[in-house]
């Protein structure tokens, strides 16, 4: 119970109380709250809320901006351990998602959201070195590949949940909002108390550092968040907006994702192990290529919306494939900057969320095909990318370039 140990020493502890299990138990924990929370967001803000657009992208943005401000989790652990902020965080995002219905107005839907997201995004900057300082290098892709599964399974439950249960009990939205939330802090208070606080061999550096011998992960994951802005944003709505798809229709195809993620995640890890980042990337950023301009043939040429339908779930199981960008900083990294580095690639990661939904929605009025002709071409500035990653990534072998331009430690 919050007592210290080195993580060289918890392998003599029970299955259940090791590093590994308390990865996978935050793994489960998060999207109980998270997903609960995005099944039900857009029936509430119109149907309670009575939210119009310029509204709900309001919300998205101030969404957002606990992302881009991810940094400050560098001054939090000067103060806070990782593993402790990780739970704090967990019972935030649990909290505010419980008490969602409570505040049915533009401004206390704000209040709320900003909350949970500080929550959310402070969880998952943490939660990427945790795994990182955790995991040995040798076994992290499989292992990360089984906790996106994890991920996945335990989403496909609270949206089964939903849909079994939300008309056969006439369930409200306070009653889903409080059982998700709830469940995700308390889930996060027992994994606070129950688990040792594990000391990873290399101490953290606690300050803002920006190393020029990582500037391809920077890119990568620059370019990264820009993509996921255009699938989150609009490929869901594209189903809605041109096939008119219902909610029972839509949500049926995050299940068919969430199972097909289960099965493929534990493989995809398998294959970055086997195949290496560079590959595995250029495999991922090829398929996503090809994904986004076959989105832009669907308004172009007419396509239908079996293909559509393909097309999203294809898309999803590619991105799964980003675990191969986290392996590679494994590889490249300096053991104490993994911390401080997740922190900074989070914020980067987020910089096109600022900004670029809003400027896209406008170009979407004009030409939606245009939108995914743009995300196909930073797909293949990502390929581009992928490219420079060296067969066997280490410190000093960042880039295929760095044996002719080798770039200085800080």
């Amino acid at each position: 119970m919050l007592k210290p140990m080195p993580l060289s020493e918890a392998q003599s502890l029970p299955f259940w109380r090791r590093p590994v299990t308390l990865l996978f138990m935050m793994a489960l924990t998060m999207p109980i709250a998270f997903n609960g929370w995005s099944a039900l967001l857009n029936n509430f803000v119109i149907e309670v809320a009575n939210f119009d657009g310029a509204d709900i992208g309001l919300l998205h943005t101030v969404r957002e901006i606990p992302g881009f401000l991810a940094v400050g989790v560098i001054a939090v652990i000067i103060f806070v351990r990782e593993q402790v902020l990780a739970m704090i965080s967990l019972m935030m995002l649990g909290v505010a998602t419980a008490v969602t219905a409570w505040f049915p107005s533009l401004g206390g839907l704000l209040f709320v959201t900003l909350f949970s997201s500080i929550g959310f995004h402070y969880y998952e900057t943490v939660n990427q070195s945790l795994q990182l300082q955790w995991l040995p290098k040798d076994r992290a892709p499989q292992i990360l590949g089984w906790l996106v599964a994890m991920g996945s399974a335990a989403t496909a439950v609270v949206y089964g949940l939903i849909v079994l249960t939300w008309d056969r009990f006439d369930l409200s939205y306070n009653v889903v909002f409080m059982a998700a939330g709830g469940m995700t802090a308390l889930l996060a208070l027992f994994c606070l108390f129950a688990y040792p606080q594990f000391n990873a061999p290399t101490p953290q550096t606690k300050k803002l550092i920006l190393r020029k011998r990582y500037w391809l992960y920077y890119a990568l994951q620059f370019m990264a968040g820009a993509r996921r802005q255009i699938f989150v944003v609009f490929a869901g709505f594209m189903m809605v907006e041109k096939f008119g798809f219902q909610v029972h229709e839509l949500t049926s195809l995050y299940l068919i994702n969430l199972m097909i993620n289960m099965a493929a995640a534990p493989l995809l890890g398998k294959a970055v192990a086997r195949f290496g980042e560079r590959r595995t990337l250029i495999f991922e950023y090829t398929g996503l290529a090809i994904v986004f301009a076959a989105y832009g043939g669907i308004y172009w040429f007419g396509w239908g919306v079996v293909l559509a339908a393909i097309l999203y779930v294809i898309d999803h199981v590619l991105f799964a494939l980003a675990l191969a960008l986290k392996t590679y900083f494994q590889k490249i990294a300096d053991p104490a900057d993994i911390a401080p580095t997740a922190a900074v690639a989070f914020t980067i990661n987020h910089i096109a969320a600022v900004f670029l939904p809003a400027l896209l929605g406008l170009l979407w009025v004009v030409s939606p095909g245009a939108v995914f002709g743009l995300a196909a071409a930073m797909a293949i500035v990502s390929l581009l990318l992928s490219m420079l990653i060296p067969r066997h990534p280490e410190p000093g072998n960042e880039t295929i370039l760095s044996k002719y331009a080798p770039a200085p430690a800080e």
